[in-house]
């Protein structure tokens, strides 16, 4: 079919409205999340846990922290490969599980983990067995028979039952059950995952790249790979070219109602730095035209907007950055800067004004400026 024009303004707003960040907002939580398909549990809290911002940004004051927590207390949300999915949803990826390390011919990356599980065969049995009778547990209470360790460039050396529990994730073995302390807990996955059918492969795929396709929008049919979560869509949707953006995109129909100049009603929101609307970098550049980098692990000498800064959306643009920190034991959200990419009115400093002093309400902190 002959692609869909589509121009900046339009890729923004199609993008903005997938991720609920126009009006109205939404009022249900796993509503969200389903709408959204995933929360990344990053456990950084500069200014709060990144999942949390996700869900207030979206709901505003109508959503309490608490809420998540009882959300993946009663099962509704589980955390697989540090993203929170709607419970139903890890259906489509136990095909996958069961094919561990690869569908069709194993790549020599593949081949190597592969040989190395199997080396490691009476450490997977033993973490079985100690779930099995004890349930819960965190790493440090499994026990670490490894007979090979394993190795890598520097950063994963020494951390052999780790890996192998990724892995033992990865088969669809051992699934994340909380957190205890700053400790993760592990159980069988068979206590954590609901009973719902296993979705065939190729089926699954497909359904993950539609509605990974509905909660962005608009996104390129290939990209970079990821270690997690794909920023692409394969063939979902409909083709589309972006006026001044090179390549073909895909673009999900059902959002194309909001390209018109009176069928999107934006509104400012304060974004996590891993806000699924930024995440993919480089669409962030192409269609937005933001230039943003997630700086904390730069030297603080180095940094332009500060450790944790938080992108301003302002209707259909990313406007600029809030470098903010929550500092618990003051009782102040320190705001250290917001900085302003291009002319700001008036209105726009009050709109943003206003987004930080509610960010400061729903943290039960007080706002403090440099």
């Amino acid at each position: 079919m002959t692609p869909h024009e589509l121009t900046r303004e339009q890729a923004r707003r199609i993008a903005v409205r997938a991720q609920l960040l126009d009006e109205p907002r939404p009022t249900d939580l796993l509503d969200v999340v389903r709408r959204l398909t995933l929360l990344q549990a990053d456990p950084a809290k500069a200014v709060a846990p990144s999942a949390e911002l996700v869900l207030w940004s979206r709901l505003g004051n109508g959503f309490v922290a608490e809420d998540l927590e009882a959300a993946q207390v009663a099962g509704s949300l589980v955390e697989l490969d540090l993203l929170l999915r709607p419970a139903e949803d890890i259906a489509l990826f136990r095909a996958e599980m069961a094919t561990w390390p690869g569908v069709g011919p194993l790549k020599e990356w593949q081949e190597r983990i592969r040989d190395w599980m199997i080396a490691n065969d009476g450490c997977r049995r033993d973490v079985l067995d100690r779930l099995s009778l004890e349930g819960a547990l965190p790493a440090s209470a499994l026990p670490d028979t490894t007979v090979v360790p394993w190795e890598s460039s520097g950063w994963n050396n020494d951390r052999s039952l780790r890996k192998l529990l990724d892995m033992m994730v990865g088969r669809g073995e051992i699934a994340a059950a909380g957190v205890e302390g700053r400790e993760r807990l592990w159980d069988l996955a068979e206590r954590i995952y609901p009973d719902h059918p296993i979705v065939p492969y190729d089926a699954a795929v497909a359904i993950r790249n539609r509605r990974r396709l509905a909660a962005l929008g608009v996104a390129r049919a290939k990209s970079q790979k990821m270690p997690s979560e794909p920023n692409d869509v394969g063939e979902s949707g409909e083709p589309a070219v972006i006026e001044g953006v090179k390549g073909t995109w895909r673009v999900d129909p059902a959002h194309l109602s909001a390209v018109g100049a009176g069928d999107f009603t934006g509104r400012t929101a304060l974004l996590s730095p891993i806000d699924r609307l930024v995440i993919d970098r480089r669409r962030m550049a192409e269609i937005f035209e933001f230039d943003y980098q997630l700086e904390m692990f730069k030297p603080a000498a180095k940094r332009r907007w500060g450790y944790w800064a938080m992108p301003i959306l302002h209707g259909d643009r990313l406007v600029g950055k809030l470098d903010a920190t929550s500092d618990r034991e003051a009782g102040v959200l320190q705001v250290d800067a917001v900085h302003e990419d291009g002319r700001w009115t008036r209105a726009m400093r009050s709109a943003v004004d206003a987004e930080i002093a509610r960010l400061a309400g729903f943290l039960g902190l007080a706002e403090s400026r440099a």
